[in-house]
């Protein structure tokens, strides 16, 4: 996988994580489930690089 398509899949995965991060803060009120949220999708992010 060449690096221009590992960096569009970091772009892919950085807006759920901007948006999802933000709606979990709405519904949730707190900033814990939200670095729970971005840490689960850090780790999706990682699966899909290392492919």
């Amino acid at each position: 996988m060449n690096i221009s398509r590992k960096l569009g899949i970091l772009v892919f995965c950085g807006v759920p994580a901007i948006v999802g991060g933000g709606i979990v803060y709405a519904v949730l009120g707190s900033y814990t489930p939200v670095f729970i949220y971005e840490i689960l999708l850090l780790f999706a992010a990682g699966g899909f690089i290392s492919k």
